[in-house]
């Protein structure tokens, strides 16, 4: 049996999950992974993953209000280029979710962008971070 050691999730509150996982799934290529507390009476949670490392997004149901606008709080996501990342982000404009538009801010930080899930909450979409590599070499 393996047993989870380090940084496993995140949790986030979200008062739509279908919504949710379709965002994540469009967004950041993530597909539902564990669900449950379908039935009446339960909460529903689910766990979303990439399937490229040990890590999910843990979204639980729940009425809670969003993050104040403007919070630079987020999940990042690295994208195969900055093509990708445009394309994404002419998505999100089209959806009205686009909260910061594309910048290269250079080295370590790269090119980056801030989209907004469902329930508010930031969703950076990033090319050339370097974050495994960094972690690798450290």
């Amino acid at each position: 049996m393996n047993r989870d050691v380090g940084l496993t999730h995140i949790a986030l509150t979200s008062k739509n999950i279908d919504a949710s996982v379709r965002f994540y799934g469009e967004y950041a290529n993530m597909k539902v992974v564990h669900e449950r507390g379908i039935e009446p009476e339960s909460t529903h949670v689910v766990w979303l993953s990439d399937q490229t490392r040990p890590f999910v997004i843990v979204l639980i149901e729940s009425n809670q209000s969003a993050p104040a606008p403007g919070s630079f709080a987020h999940l990042g996501v690295g994208c195969e280029s900055r093509e990708a990342l445009d394309k994404l982000c002419d998505r999100a404009r089209k959806a009205n979710i686009l909260v910061r538009e594309p910048v290269d801010s250079g080295y370590p930080a790269g090119y980056w962008a801030f989209i907004k899930d469902p329930d508010g909450h930031n969703l950076e979409l990033s090319y050339g971070q370097e974050v495994g590599l960094t972690v690798a070499n450290a």
